[in-house]
């Protein structure tokens, strides 16, 4: 994972969570020893890289989408696609 925090200068940032997030994100640095702040900004990293990966995922099935001449195959990628954009 790359270390924000690390390669920029910090801004201070409040931000509001509900309890129930917070006494997990207080659970979660407690075993890692380490602080809350810095299990909140892994988890957010964490998160746009998924979110990153995810926009490539559909970009590469689009494209195999537009190259395939297989109805099969091509249904297939229009219901992934569907399935990404919409949920299940």
């Amino acid at each position: 994972m790359i270390d924000m925090a690390k390669s920029e200068k910090a801004v201070r940032q409040s931000v509001t969570i509900p309890t129930r997030i917070a006494k997990h994100v207080r659970a979660i640095a407690k075993t890692r020893k380490t602080s809350a702040s810095r299990v909140l900004v892994d988890l957010i990293e964490a998160g746009m890289q998924s979110k990153e990966a995810e926009k490539e995922r559909f970009f590469a099935l689009a494209n195999q989408l537009s190259e395939t001449l297989d109805p099969v195959e091509r249904q297939k990628l229009k219901k992934e696609l569907a399935r990404m954009t919409f949920g299940e």
